[in-house]
């Protein structure tokens, strides 16, 4: 025999159960989609959307204008690269013209130096050449009057002890009778 057995549950109603609020018949839910569809057709109907399409074209000129301008600058900057470049390569042109002339002029000043050391040398030599004959000339014609002194006085002394009056008178007349012929 099998006895049954049986088991009661209860079930427990939630504590606030109650019916969800409406009005009109609509819930919340349909109440937000009925005020979105009430947006969207006054925006429809004020034509905000070609407001929108109006600032958005709006702002695409000005970014197109601006990426033209952009353009523009990028050109304009690349052609004075290039005229800079051409500046630097000239001015490289121009840096080793101006050495190679420094260069050139410096041998220049280096020879002339040179010649006038070499003309400066040759004065100095021929002064001092000249110098040295001067004192040369001036030494022998001081040593010709002195020997011509010492003569002078060597000779009269030996006038003087070898001739005595007489012989002056005859050596006086000769000499002028010399003269007179002359």
């Amino acid at each position: 025999m099998s006895e049954a057995q049986t088991t009661a549950t209860t079930q427990e109603a939630p504590a606030h159960e109650g019916a969800e609020p409406t009005a009109f018949g609509l819930n919340p839910p349909a109440w937000i989609a009925l005020a979105m569809i009430v947006v969207i057709g006054i925006m429809l109907w004020k034509k905000v959307h070609h407001a929108i399409a109006r600032a958005l074209d709006d702002k695409i000129a000005l970014i197109r204008e601006q990426l033209a301008e952009a353009e523009a600058l990028r050109k304009e900057a690349e052609a004075l690269k290039v005229e800079y470049e051409k500046k630097a390569k000239s001015a490289d042109k121009d840096r080793d013209a101006l050495i190679e002339r420094a260069k050139h002029e410096a041998d220049e000043i280096v020879a002339r130096a040179k010649m006038d050391a070499e003309a400066l040398i040759e004065r100095r030599t021929r002064m001092a050449e000249d110098k040295i004959a001067a004192e040369e000339r001036t030494a022998v014609e001081q040593l010709r009057a002195a020997a011509a002194d010492a003569a002078a006085k060597a000779a009269a002394k030996l006038i003087a002890e070898r001739h005595d009056a007489s012989t002056d008178a005859k050596l006086v007349d000769q000499a002028i009778n010399e003269i007179a012929s002359r």
